[in-house]
């Protein structure tokens, strides 16, 4: 069984199962501890479990950490998904973003492309667009600022969303789940995205695969509402017929020679 095939029956079992010793992944699926001991830890680098002493558990999936530490998390598929993105939008788009780390990255991808109109609640977001010697004009929306994730949100956020209209909307999210769809953890990041998703033609979500198959706390649009799905790996069963279904377009960023 190739590596991935086995993480990804690992990730599975693990998920169903919750917390499983790795003597009992060892016999389950007939190879050495060493072995499933590197899957472990390649899943727990990917935010797909969570390793505990002699074994793994699923990851906790109802908050998120700092917004520094977020930064670090799976940081090669994000790069990787942000490059892909930013080759999908076209001099004279209006963009609307939203905060996240994901989204971070792709704007640091959208600064070398030329001539985008982007309204954001992410400070640190405006600053590497405003920055770029490409000829962005950028809206940063106002609100009460977060100092974490450097973000503006509330009613006052909310009000000035709605003065915009956007080619496209780019989201980060917390979740993304065959009946339950696209989630958020916090529930005024999930209104702000809800806001920019209703004023916008189309809709791309950002996300590495640690996303899938979860459920975050706060709802913030169905399947059939997304229009593309930019992501470092392929979804798999439920989440991928639904997908399917729903016509979303699913664009799988290349993996680099060195992961």
């Amino acid at each position: 069984m190739k590596p991935d095939d086995r993480q990804k029956l690992i990730a599975n079992l693990i998920r169903g199962k919750g917390r499983l010793k790795v003597e009992t992944l060892a016999d389950e699926l007939g190879t050495s501890r060493e072995t499933i001991r590197r899957d472990l830890t390649a899943l727990a680098d990917k935010g797909l479990v969570r390793k505990i002493h002699g074994g793994a558990m699923p990851p906790r999936a109802d908050t998120e950490g700092p917004f520094s530490q977020r930064m670090l998390e799976n940081a090669a598929a994000k790069q990787r998904i942000a490059t892909a993105a930013a080759g999908l939008f076209e001099a004279g788009d209006t963009l609307f973003i939203d905060t996240g780390s994901t989204t971070l990255c792709f704007a640091e991808a959208l600064a070398k492309r030329t001539g985008l109109t982007v309204v954001t609640n992410s400070s640190a977001i405006a600053k590497v667009l405003s920055q770029a010697e490409a000829g962005h004009r950028v809206y940063l929306l106002g609100g009460e600022f977060n100092g974490d994730n450097l973000e503006t949100g509330g009613e006052l956020a909310l009000e000035q969303i709605r003065a915009f209209r956007a080619n496209h909307v780019v989201l980060t999210i917390g979740a993304l789940e065959a009946r339950a769809g696209a989630m958020d953890f916090n529930i005024e990041e999930a209104q702000v995205a809800r806001a920019m998703i209703a004023q916008s033609q189309s809709v791309t979500i950002i996300a590495d695969e640690s996303k899938f198959d979860h459920i975050a706390a706060f709802e913030v649009c169905p399947l059939e509402r997304l229009d593309r799905l930019v992501c470092d790996a392929p979804p798999s069963g439920e989440l991928a017929r639904r997908l399917e279904a729903a016509a979303v377009e699913i664009v799988c960023a290349p993996r680099a020679f060195s992961e």
